[in-house]
């Protein structure tokens, strides 16, 4: 589960970077419930450009304007790192490439943006006065990341000289792969925070056949949260399926292109 106690490792943070920041934040206000909150001033220049998610008061997720050219709309997964500095070397001593150097976010924290070996985007934050997320692993909010790569071994070589996360490899059913779930350096299993797959190139078209990252949110009702995904102008990938002791899950994207999965956790069997 990801909690907001964050360790090295753990899912810290996630934001959004859309083509229109206002539209994004009223679709998934509507299918997620979730509240935008601009950055700064209302009447800056930029105002709108940058803003912050909100459910119940508390802060998710971030979304900001996509200004790199050529980029796919989508997610970024925040991992927490005690040195934004030394995780930049690390990474790239790994064979992996810098997206966005070391940078202060006005005291709030520090964070770097990075491309693993086999291209999958993701990122650090090294906490300062805001350590994270406000809420998480409850309706609404970020329950599991995943990655999707061309490559698992390498992967979790990567990953696991990066941040020392441990990884325990299950079948799927059906023959449908080996899934690796993830846990924090040092954390028991009910710290598994995501998982990783290997897949063939045409499944990861959504990003033309890169590697990529993707959040899932808890939700109350998988199946009316997809309903309300398609009625603000998303779309549904895979399902609503039932997956065995996960629950009710479907793939989703937004009307910007970038990819989300919702779920509703299996109810623990009573002992």
């Amino acid at each position: 589960m990801i909690t907001t106690d964050f360790v090295p490792g753990s899912p810290c943070w996630i934001d959004l970077g859309a083509p229109d920041v206002p539209a994004a934040a009223g679709f998934y206000g509507a299918v997620l419930d979730w509240e935008f909150q601009t950055f700064g001033p209302d009447d800056a220049p930029d105002a709108g450009d940058y803003g912050m998610l909100k459910r119940d008061g508390k802060t998710v997720a971030g979304i900001g304007k996509l200004t790199e050219e050529g980029a796919r709309s989508a997610w970024m997964i925040y991992f927490c790192t005690p040195d934004a500095d030394a995780t930049t070397e690390a990474v790239e001593r790994s064979g992996g490439t810098v997206r966005v150097t070391p940078m202060d976010a006005d005291g709030e924290g520090r964070m770097a943006q990075f491309t693993d070996p086999q291209g999958g985007q993701f990122a650090v934050w090294e906490p300062g006065s805001t350590k994270g997320m406000d809420a998480a692993d409850q309706p609404g909010t970020l329950c599991w990341t995943e990655l999707y790569t061309t490559d698992s071994a390498a992967a979790k070589q990567f990953y696991g000289g990066l941040f020392g996360w441990t990884t325990d490899d299950m079948e799927m059913p059906g023959g449908g792969g080996t899934y690796s779930m993830i846990t924090p350096a040092g954390q028991p299993p009910e710290r598994m925070h995501g998982g990783l797959m290997e897949v063939p190139g045409e499944v990861l078209a959504l990003n033309s056949g890169r590697p990529y990252w993707h959040p899932v949110f808890a939700v109350e009702d998988c199946d009316a949260t997809v309903a309300k995904v398609t009625a603000n102008g998303g779309s549904v990938l895979m399902g609503p399926d039932d997956a065995e002791d996960v629950g009710r899950l479907a793939v989703c994207v937004d009307p910007h292109g970038a990819d989300f999965v919702v779920l509703t956790p299996a109810t623990p069997a009573s002992a």
